[in-house]
């Protein structure tokens, strides 16, 4: 299971992506579960280059496909060369993983990321205005006991 977030908790594009992978899996025949070694599957640098890898094979893919081309930004990367070129320095920088056993079992964490993912940026109620040129929206800063604040 997989979900992608494109905000971090501070409402800044933050794009990331929170997953749960099983320890271990089927045998081949599907007849018995074969449990990873201890503690985890990969190593966080193995399954960072392995994640990089395979995302970005699968984004030119679905690209070449013509599956990308709703958002405004995959408009203006339409082009074969201005999509490689904006995908070149993804391919040379670290993606970070972070990985963890589950620290209340695995109903806990199914719990929480079922509350979590389904929480969204910016609530209607917290909507002042919107137009062409912006939204405004009322927030809260962090520590502070004034009333809320309009960005």
């Amino acid at each position: 299971m997989s979900v992608l977030h494109t905000w971090g908790s501070a409402l800044t594009h933050h794009p990331h992506v929170h997953m749960v992978v099983p320890g271990g899996g089927l045998s081949r025949d599907g007849s018995k579960w074969i449990a990873c070694r201890p503690r985890y599957f990969l190593t966080v640098e193995v399954l960072s280059a392995l994640f990089r890898r395979l995302f970005l094979e699968m984004l030119v893919a679905a690209h070449a496909a013509g599956h990308c081309s709703s958002s405004a930004i995959m408009w203006r990367l339409a082009d074969k060369a201005a999509f490689k070129a904006y995908l070149a320095p993804l391919r040379e920088i670290d993606w970070v993983v972070y990985a963890k056993e589950p620290f209340a079992g695995p109903r806990q964490v199914l719990r929480y990321l079922s509350r979590y993912i389904h929480r969204i940026a910016i609530s209607n109620h917290r909507l002042v205005s919107a137009n062409e040129k912006g939204v405004a929206f009322s927030t809260r800063i962090i520590g502070s006991t004034d009333r809320p604040a309009t960005r």
